[in-house]
C-alpha cells in the first residue's frame, strides 16, 4: 500500500478504466494519443499483465494510474520501455515499481516518453531528458507532394520484393540511429497491407537500398481526422541517402493512404536525428504536431 492508494498486478479486465486513464492524458498533453486497435489487441491478449504491469487503486477501487513494461534489445543491452497511465504522485510511484522492475529482470536501460514539459519527479527518481521525440502531421485532403521517381532507382511494394529483405533492409538503415534495435521481417510487416510497404531498389543490381511501412489507423479520443495514415521505418542505407529516395517513397506513401481512405498522415521522429530527417519531411508538408520528452536512466 502506498500513500497513494494500493498498488496491485493489472489485468486485462482493467482495460477499460486504463483507457480512460489515457484519454485524459491525451486531454491534459501527456501523450499524444491512445493506443491504437493493434496494440489495444495486444495488451487484451498477449501482454503478461500480472508480471510486467502495476496499477494504483484508491479505496473506492477507481484506477488511479497504470503501467506496462515492455523490453527489447539493443546493442547497449536490453532496454525497458516503460508506458505509465496517469499523472501526478500515482504516476511517480509506478514509474519508481517499473524502475525497479526492469533493473531486476536485467535491463540495461529504462526510458519514458512523456508530453513536454509533464516530466515531473522523474529527475528524482534518476532519469535524465535524453532528447525530444516528435510527432509530425499533414492533411491527406489538400493537395499532396509531386511524385518524383529517382533515376536509378526502382520501387516495388512487398508483392515485388524478396522475402527475407524487409528486416535487413531496416536494420542496415537504422543501425547508426539512437537505440537502435534489431527487428525481424515478421514484425515489421505483420498486419500491414501489402501495397503499403513500399521498397526502393537500384535499377541495375535489384540491391534494396530504402524502405517506407505505412498503415491505416483509427484512434480515440483524437483530434486528429480519422482514419489516420502513420508512417513508419522511412530509412535508407548509408551510402544511398541524401538522394531523394526516402522524399520518394513516403510521397507514394501518402498517395496510397489517401487513396485508401485515410485523411490525416503521422509519422514520428527523433528531434534530434542527425541525418535531420525532419527536414525533408517539413518539406513533404508536414508539421510538428505533438512534442514528448524521452526521459532515460542507465541500470546496470
Amino acid at each position: 500500500m502506498s500513500s497513494i492508494g494500493r498498488i496491485r498486478p493489472g489485468r486485462a479486465a482493467d482495460l477499460p478504466a486504463v483507457l480512460e486513464l489515457w484519454k485524459a492524458d491525451v486531454r491534459d498533453r501527456r501523450r499524444d494519443s491512445v493506443p491504437g486497435g493493434a496494440s489495444l489487441l495486444a495488451l487484451g491478449s498477449r501482454f503478461d499483465w500480472d508480471a510486467k504491469s502495476r496499477v494504483i487503486v484508491d479505496p473506492t477501487g477507481r484506477l488511479m494510474g497504470a503501467v506496462f513494461v515492455t523490453s527489447r534489445s539493443t546493442p547497449a543491452g536490453v532496454l525497458a520501455n516503460l508506458d505509465v497511465a496517469g499523472a501526478g504522485d500515482a504516476a511517480v510511484e509506478l514509474t519508481r515499481w517499473a524502475l525497479r522492475f526492469s533493473h531486476a529482470a536485467g535491463a540495461a536501460l529504462a526510458h519514458l516518453f512523456v508530453g513536454k514539459g509533464h516530466g515531473d519527479g522523474l529527475a528524482e527518481l534518476g532519469l535524465a531528458r535524453a532528447r525530444p521525440w516528435w510527432r509530425m502531421d499533414r492533411s491527406l485532403t489538400e493537395a499532396l507532394p509531386e511524385v518524383a521517381p529517382i533515376p536509378g532507382y526502382d520501387l516495388v511494394d512487398r508483392r515485388g520484393a524478396t522475402r527475407g529483405s524487409w528486416g535487413q533492409m531496416h536494420n542496415q538503415s537504422f543501425a547508426d540511429h539512437w537505440r537502435f534495435a534489431p527487428r525481424s521481417e515478421d514484425e515489421l510487416l505483420i498486419g500491414k497491407a501489402p501495397e503499403m510497404c513500399l521498397m526502393a531498389l537500384t535499377s541495375i543490381g535489384r540491391a534494396p537500398v530504402a524502405i517506407t511501412i505505412c498503415q491505416i489507423e483509427m484512434f480515440d479520443s483524437d483530434e486528429r481526422a480519422q482514419p489516420v495514415g502513420l508512417v513508419s521505418s522511412v530509412g535508407t542505407i548509408p551510402e544511398h541517402r541524401r538522394r531523394g529516395l526516402a522524399r520518394w517513397l513516403v510521397s507514394v506513401g501518402l498517395v496510397r493512404l489517401r487513396d485508401s481512405g485515410a485523411r490525416v498522415a503521422s509519422l514520428y521522429v527523433d528531434g534530434w536525428n542527425e541525418t535531420r530527417a525532419h527536414e525533408a519531411y517539413f518539406k513533404l508538408g508536414f508539421a510538428l504536431a505533438f512534442e514528448a520528452d524521452v526521459w532515460e536512466i542507465e541500470l546496470a
